[in-house]
């Protein structure tokens, strides 16, 4: 169903367009160093909140993702429209009630989930969380309406407003921090000013290019918005969890001091250039494997999964060992103090080597599952191994064997590894084959 020329154009914008969204917390988390480690920090602990209240809108977006992808799949364009209104609906709902639960309960998320943090460093994590809060409307619009563009097959169009938002973001950083001196306030202003107008230019791309069929009857569709929430719901469950335990973490982590949280934010930041290819082969897989599912083709669908996932241990396993190397200078242009740059060269070798070795099993593979339509499966085992593996494991390593924010990174990799060997099994064993095709089920 798909020549290698078509992977291609899928795949390189997709991997450019990840890698443009990675430099969007880079730029603000680089830009900002030079106002000081309380304002480094401040930034990643909102924006580990963030990642949990915009992942829940994002799951739902995979959910639309998919169920368009199949009915492309089975050439049914009156489904593909009915199902591309229904994704804004619901993603556009959801990102309305986090915004007032994140505009009115400000201080109380920050202060239940990080407990007695510094001053500075919460005065700043306030401010950038008002910010973040108004932009996650149009992020949630951008993101629907990306993830339609990936799902008919056209990732060149998701790619050129990401490229256009970053560009935006990193000339109101220069702006407002440098030029205007607003520190923390400015990076969160130009954050929000580029998620609007990247909104604005996907919505009019919807409607004026006509690569996908957009119904513009406003309304519920029950039979169509059950099949996103049947993907999008264990989706979200999936991805809301993760994230919370991602946030105890960040909370122990925190108890380690600012050098560990700096080291943390920084060590996310550059670790997520080697997590892109991951991740655009994880977005490429649903197009993809849903669209042979939809039009009946599992055999291809199987042969298709595995080779993208070749595709994205080449490139991790290139970017891993260049940020090993180079991982001295890149630390440098943070202007850390010498004890978190030992400490974030510590934990950049540690997360590397890990990622090549079993990450695109543990994320770009389910992927597959889930375009298949086997989310509950996903779902057990992604909740199960946090809980046991990244939280249990993190505080009994971090806290009861005196590893500290090493043995919160050694907990996160055993998660991956035991998630891995899970997706793989289920795909060895063709269990996931039987929830083929239920989304494309006629309703009655």
């Amino acid at each position: 169903m798909f020549t290698n020329k078509q992977l291609r154009r899928l795949v390189i914008p997709l991997v450019l367009e990840q890698l443009l969204s990675v430099t969007i917390g880079m730029a603000d988390t680089m830009m900002v160093a030079s106002c000081g480690e309380a304002a480094v920090s401040g930034i990643s602990l909102v924006d580990t909140i963030s990642v949990l209240l915009i992942g829940m809108f994002g799951a739902m977006a995979s959910g639309g993702a998919v169920t368009v992808a199949q009915y492309i799949g089975k050439k049914d364009r009156e489904k593909v429209a009915r199902a591309s209104n229904q994704l804004f609906l619901s993603v556009g709902a959801l990102a309305l009630v986090f915004m007032a639960l994140a505009l009115i309960a400000n201080r109380q998320i920050l202060t239940l989930i990080y407990g007695d943090i510094d001053g500075e460093v919460m005065r700043n994590a306030r401010i950038y969380f008002y910010f973040n809060a108004v932009s996650f409307p149009f992020l949630g619009i951008y993101n629907s309406g990306a993830a339609l563009f990936r799902a008919v097959g056209n990732s060149k169009v998701s790619m050129q407003v990401s490229l256009f938002s970053n560009l935006l973001n990193v000339a109101g950083n220069a702006l407002f921090i440098y030029g205007f001196q607003m520190g923390v306030s400015g990076a969160a202003l130009s954050t929000l000013i580029s998620r609007s107008l990247s909104a604005l230019v996907i919505c009019f791309l919807l409607l004026h290019k006509g690569d996908v069929p957009v119904s513009r009857k406003i309304g519920i569709d029950k039979p169509i918005l059950h099949k996103i929430l049947y993907i999008g719901v264990p989706n979200g469950l999936e991805n809301s969890i993760f994230q919370v335990g991602k946030i105890l973490v960040s909370s122990l982590t925190a108890s380690f001091g600012t050098a560990a949280i700096t080291a943390n934010a920084v060590t996310g930041n550059v670790g997520n250039f080697q997590l892109i290819p991951a991740g655009a082969v994880g977005a490429a897989i649903i197009t993809v494997v849903g669209q042979c599912v939809g039009a009946g083709e599992y055999r291809q669908a199987r042969r298709y999964l595995f080779r993208l996932l070749r595709t994205a241990y080449f490139f991790v396993a290139g970017i891993g060992v260049f940020l090993i190397i180079f991982r001295e200078p890149i630390c440098g242009l943070y202007q850390l103090s010498p004890e978190t740059t030992q400490l974030t060269g510590l934990l950049l070798v540690y997360n590397c080597i890990c990622c090549m070795l079993v990450h695109p099993l543990s994320f770009a593979l389910p992927n597959g599952l889930r375009a298949a339509g086997d989310v509950r499966y996903t779902m057990v085992v992604a909740i199960a191994s946090m809980w046991v593996c990244r939280i249990g494991l993190a505080y009994l390593l971090a806290k009861g064997l005196n590893l500290g924010v090493l043995g919160v990174y050694i907990a996160m990799t055993v998660d991956w590894l035991v998630r891995g060997i899970c997706f793989v099994t289920r795909v060895l064993t063709g269990k996931w084959e039987k929830y083929m095709g239920v989304l494309t089920k006629e309703e009655t």
